[in-house]
């Protein structure tokens, strides 16, 4: 009797978190899908700041808008056809593309791009979202783009266990798309003429240098804080993982 009812708290406990994963999922992908939607085709930006060349593209915050839209729509369809197993041995590819998007790209960007934004908005918002933008940029995309990016990835760190890459596989993937990044506003700048962002336009080179490898230092940082948090959190999941790939 005692064995039947702490299999069936078990079965309970378990419905349960699935149902917190699959909800969680589903509102992201809701939110994230219509906030690049909406951004992309119903806000119009000023010609004053935003040379066409390159389009919503040439921001950050868009790009990892998109990254955390992908991710959620992977882990949803994951939830669906692939596995939420703790430690699966053979784990699907689906499963194993959403630990490796989550722990090189989504989780580190988002809180690059979340914690960026508000600190030198905090310092002076002209640099990163000056208030001309305000009648055309709604305070509930804003959110979307620079708050919730960050409230839901720390939620799905801790709702649902991945298994983190080797970690010179997880920090190459991620210089790769940071480094790609940088060379690409330096491409947009030799074609429009202008920074994506404003506050590049007051920092001297020696600056701009300094502030693109602290950039690159914090998200480097940012990874090795997912990964922490999540032998942490999953302390007898990644125990498990290990034992079942020796």
């Amino acid at each position: 009797m005692a064995k039947t009812k702490s299999k069936a708290k078990g079965s309970t406990s378990v419905g349960f978190n699935q149902a917190v994963k699959l909800l969680l999922h589903i509102t992201a992908v809701v939110q994230f899908c219509y906030g690049v939607y909406f951004f992309h085709e119903r806000v119009q930006m000023p010609a004053s700041i935003m040379h066409p060349f390159a389009g919503k593209f040439k921001f950050l915050t868009f790009l990892c808008a998109i990254i955390q839209a992908l991710y959620y729509v992977v882990s949803l369809v994951n939830d669906f056809v692939g596995t939420n197993e703790l430690a699966p041995k053979n784990a699907p590819t689906i499963r194993k593309f959403k630990d490796y998007l989550m722990a090189t790209l989504a989780f580190p960007v988002a809180l690059n791009v979340g914690v960026t934004f508000w600190t030198l908005y905090a310092i002076d918002r002209e640099l990163v979202f000056p208030k001309v933008l305000d009648p055309v940029f709604p305070s509930w995309l804003n959110h979307v783009l620079h708050t919730n990016i960050m409230v839901f990835i720390v939620l799905e760190l801790f709702t649902s266990y991945r298994a983190y890459p080797k970690r010179s596989k997880g920090l190459t993937g991620l210089a790769i798309f940071m480094v790609s990044y940088l060379i690409w506003i330096h491409i947009i700048k030799h074609y429009s003429g202008v920074w994506v962002y404003p506050v590049l336009e007051v920092l001297q080179l020696p600056q701009r240098i300094v502030f693109f490898v602290a950039v690159l230092g914090f998200t480097f940082a940012l990874y090795l804080l997912g990964e922490f948090l999540n032998n942490i959190v999953w302390a007898k999941e990644v125990k498990l993982a290990k034992r079942k790939s020796t």
